[in-house]
């Protein structure tokens, strides 16, 4: 590479690893990193509960999974990752059931007591066998599990988290789900998952500690910055990057009320619950993540802080409980929504992206695609790679 002096606008998952890989590889160039936030890791950003002293995922939560060994050696190699599987539970119609779909939540939803093949063959009768090829979120779900556990699993979660008609949302959302015939909850297939035990934020900071790396936070980006570089990395909203001139992208974005539950050895209470003077550890509701896929529930899922560090004690506890909405110029952009007339209005920036030279667009907000920290990181140490 000829190129000396690199600047990478944003500092989470694809600009830490594109800046570390990249000076790792060039040992000559110089990498700054801009972001517009006083804190690294973008939305994978952790910090301490000053109170309680819980590990919060302030953005929501993030685990990490991959089935790419050499993405699982590189994030090791700034972090000590703690095993953690994700059993996500779902509260629908007044009960709790477990997700992804496996057989005990098929054997718990009909009340049967069906063997692994059993279960097969009955949600095979569920399925809708007229649709050959599903062509959105709706039929994909109706081809694969059937209505009875569409509609108490799904389609309101969906409507709610999307904000439109899951007839208008791709097939390939669902396809992310597995459903499982088997009693295995674990929420992912990959072999390689975890949480870093001192969190993202801390991991994201390993993989900037750098001399050749130049972190400036607080720092917003503009296009004449680039002038002063030999390339240009941009990992934030590609619209955006071309001031919205085009028109703007459709993101979903989501937003917390919080519940701290603040435990001691003489009282534990929250601002509408008050326990029993004796209780010295409080558990709000006994897991990570609790979805509400019911469609007259305002809120999508409830997030416990605590159960994501099960290697740590907390005797209190941070609640969020997550609502979805469209995002307005001021929110932070979450999910790219991805509709038809979205993906004809990315093509228009990606043509612009492609014709200028020395600016490379990495990353979910400058690809427009929905991707976890795996992809992000993956995509990143690919791009680099073939430099």
């Amino acid at each position: 590479m000829t190129h000396k002096n690199i600047l990478i606008v944003g500092a989470g998952f694809s600009g830490a690893t594109a800046a570390r890989c990249l000076v790792e590889k060039f040992p000559h160039i110089r990498v700054t990193v801009l972001d517009k936030r006083s804190h690294t890791a973008g939305n994978c950003h952790t910090s301490r509960d000053p109170v309680t002293g819980v590990m919060l995922h302030v953005y929501g939560p993030h685990v990490f999974h991959t089935d790419r060994q050499d993405v699982w050696n590189f994030v090791n190699r700034f972090a000590v990752f703690r095993p953690f599987i994700l059993r996500t539970k779902t509260t629908t119609r007044g009960e709790a059931f477990g997700l992804p779909i496996n057989l005990h939540t098929i054997n718990q939803f009909f009340r049967k007591n069906f063997t692994p093949q059993e279960a097969r063959d009955f949600i095979a009768t569920k399925a809708d066998k007229s649709i050959i090829e599903a062509q959105n979120f709706e039929e994909q779900a109706l081809k694969f599990i059937g209505p009875e556990l569409y509609y108490a699993f799904f389609r309101g979660y969906t409507m709610k988290q999307w904000g439109c008609d899951p007839k208008m949302l791709p097939a390939s959302i669902l396809k992310r789900l597995p459903l499982r015939f088997d009693y295995n909850d674990n929420y992912f297939n990959d072999p390689y998952q975890g949480i870093p035990e001192q969190g993202y934020t801390a991991m994201v900071e390993n993989l900037l500690d750098d001399s050749r790396i130049c972190v400036k936070l607080n720092t917003e980006y503009v296009r004449d910055m680039s002038a002063a570089y030999d390339m240009t990395i941009y990992t934030g909203e590609i619209d955006r990057f071309f001031a919205y001139d085009e028109g703007r992208l459709r993101y979903r974005t989501v937003f917390w009320k919080t519940e701290k539950a603040i435990a001691s050895q003489t009282e534990c209470k929250t601002s509408t619950i008050t326990t029993s003077p004796d209780l010295k550890v409080y558990d709000l509701q006994g897991t990570a993540v609790m979805n509400f896929p019911d469609p007259d529930v305002p809120f999508t899922r409830k997030i416990e802080h605590k159960h994501f560090a099960p290697w740590e004690t907390h005797a209190g506890s941070v609640l969020y409980t997550e609502f979805s909405k469209e995002t307005e110029a001021d929110d932070t952009p979450y999910y790219p929504k991805r509709l038809s007339s979205d993906l004809l209005l990315l093509t228009k920036y990606q043509k612009r992206a492609s014709e200028l030279p020395n600016i490379h667009f990495l990353g979910r907000l400058a690809t427009y695609r929905y991707m976890d920290m795996h992809q992000v990181i993956g995509e990143a140490l690919d791009f680099v790679h073939v430099q």
